[in-house]
């Protein structure tokens, strides 16, 4: 038992309960942790362990006045703030010095040498060019790995990142694979996204987000990144501090070369930085802590269109970026083909049909389509869009109410058999009733295993109408619950008596007796002197301490409330303590 933890003992109980929150917060500590105490507590905050996982989050800032402290060097008034921050971190004590387990945890760290003053440059003008060039490629790549999410979960490793097999499927379609992990990153940071069980999932969020022009695109990504900056990086104002300082900012973090360097690559993505360092004009708002200004950029990006050409080989070309919801809806009906400043589609009878399972019905499409086409609607594609729409739906899957298995009819009965007989949908346990087919296995996963066979299912509901299913529903939204010490705080106040000392002796008889250690006790006499005694401590128990007097080498029994100090001068097991 450490002495430097009864200073800290009594700051803590004397701290407002919202206060303690935040710092058992700030020091990682557990809400169900086994204190009894706010000795207990002190102690276990100035273990070097604890110690040790707190001093890799403190700023360069912070770092360095805790150096000085540690140091003998004192604070500034500069640093006074900083010395206030240090305490309700429990790194430094009330009187600006730290305890020693802090004082020698910090001895042997160095900070970096930097240069006293940094600025911004602004960016050329082929620099902001190439800048406005990343940001719209990399916001129009997220939204096409948004998309695909949407369609199916993406995979991801126990590392984090995106599985081998979703970037092949993604450099298939086109897409940067050596940026992916960092937009996926961006995408969460921004709660695009949300990963369940390792997979990667399109929150509402995102959905909205697909919708937006690329300017807002790219605003909200850039609001989002800066919010999440760590603390280091951040200044008073919320905006950031200059690129050339970020390396710097946690000194004492050994993974922070590369986490900065990853801040840097992700910025850099986003257009917020430009070649050689420099800064985009569009990025001075944000780094000074206003909102994003994308008035700038949008300047610089390529104008949206808002029509296409339909052709007659069921092809779509629109001239220029297709406007945000505009192209999510056409995707939805058609494949893209070819994604640049001339975007391509293909429809297909499959692509239609994926757009009536997800609600879309013939007049929807070719009202839709008529809007946007310049040309009209060619014969063809209004023949696949209606022959797709009148085979849509001719297998039928419902939930029998009375078996509760899953039925699947149909009025054509050859279509019919070869459900029944397709060696793909064997695992379903199809068979043969009066008037279809029957299943154990759910509704959904009937429908969808015959959508992904082609087959022109679709759900029907109690009321004998077709319904709409999401394959992949966003996930509700959840906000992070902050870890509750309510309860250790109550438990700590409950152990909080009127008296820190006599409190503070007991715990320190108590280590004595376990120790069997041997004490220099200074004892109060009858008449108001005091006496000196070596005593072997032995047990404690009913407000009395026991124990042999070696220089007697008799039993004595002392009451603790005569004992006025107590210090370990002989411990088996135990440093030495003041009391």
């Amino acid at each position: 038992m450490s002495t430097h933890a009864r200073p800290l003992a009594v700051w803590l109980a004397s701290a407002p309960d919202s206060q303690l929150a935040m710092l058992f917060e700030a020091r990682g500590v557990r809400s169900d942790v086994a204190w009894l105490d706010f000795f207990d507590a002190a102690e276990a905050l100035l273990e070097p362990a604890s110690i040790e996982r707190m001093l890799p989050r403190l700023t360069l800032a912070e770092a360095t006045a805790l150096h000085r402290a540690a140091t003998g060097q004192g604070t500034s008034g500069e640093t006074e703030p900083l010395a206030e921050s240090l305490l309700a971190l429990a790194l430094l004590r009330p009187d600006g010095t730290p305890a020693p387990p802090v004082a020698d945890a910090v001895a042997t760290r160095e900070l970096p040498q930097i240069a006293e003053t940094v600025s911004t440059s602004p960016a050329s003008e082929e620099a902001h060019a190439h800048s406005a060039e990343r940001a719209f490629t990399s916001v129009g790549a997220l939204a096409d790995v948004l998309l695909l999410a949407r369609e199916s979960p993406l995979a991801l490793l126990t590392s984090g990142i995106l599985a081998a097999g979703e970037k092949r499927r993604m450099a298939d379609a086109g897409l940067p694979v050596e940026i992916l992990d960092d937009l996926v990153a961006l995408a969460a940071t921004a709660a695009l996204i949300t990963t369940i069980q390792r997979q990667v999932r399109l929150t509402s969020v995102g959905e909205a987000w697909l919708r937006l022009a690329a300017a807002e695109r790219w605003a909200g990504l850039a609001e989002a990144f800066r919010a999440a900056l760590p603390r280091g990086l951040r200044t008073a104002s919320g905006g950031w501090l200059p690129v050339p300082l970020w390396a710097h900012q946690h000194p004492w973090d050994p993974s922070w070369n590369e986490r900065s360097a990853t801040l840097i690559e992700r910025a850099r993505l986003l257009g917020l930085i430009a070649d050689g360092g420099a800064e985009p004009m569009w990025a001075s708002s944000l780094r000074e802590g206003a909102p994003a200004d994308a008035a700038a950029l949008q300047q610089m990006l390529p104008t949206e269109v808002d029509r296409i050409f339909l052709q007659n080989d069921l092809s779509a070309i629109a001239p220029g970026p297709l406007a945000s919801a505009l192209d999510v809806r056409l995707r939805g009906i058609a494949a893209r083909e070819s994604a640049a400043q001339a975007s391509s589609y293909r429809f297909t009878a499959e692509s239609v049909s994926h757009a009536l399972a997800a609600g879309e019905t013939a007049a929807s499409i070719l009202e839709f389509l008529g809007e946007l086409s310049l040309t009209g609607i060619p014969q063809p594609l209004e023949y696949l869009v209606t022959q797709t729409a009148q085979r849509h739906g001719l297998v039928r899957v419902f939930t029998d109410a009375e078996t509760g298995r899953t039925r699947v009819t149909s009025v054509d009965a050859t279509l019919l058999d070869a459900v029944g007989v397709d060696q793909v949908l064997r695992p379903l346990g199809l068979t043969r009733e009066s008037g279809g087919l029957s299943s154990r296995v759910g509704r959904d996963t009937v429908y969808w295993a015959l959508t992904d066979a082609r087959y022109p299912a679709s759900i029907v509901g109690s009321d004998g109408r077709p319904q709409v299913v999401d394959r992949n529903p966003a996930p509700p939204e959840e906000s992070a619950a902050a870890a509750s010490y309510d309860s250790l705080v109550a438990r700590l106040r409950a152990q909080q008596g009127p008296d820190a000392d006599a409190a503070w002796l007991d715990r320190e008889l108590e280590a004595a007796v376990r120790a069997k250690a041997v004490l220099l006790i200074e004892i109060a006499m009858p008449d108001g002197s005091t006496r000196e005694l070596q005593l072997e401590a032995s047990g404690l128990g009913g407000g009395r301490l026991r124990g042999r007097d070696r220089a007697a080498d008799v039993e004595r029994t002392l009451p603790v409330k005569s004992i006025r100090s107590a210090k370990v001068v002989s411990p088996s097991t135990s440093s030495g303590t003041d009391g």
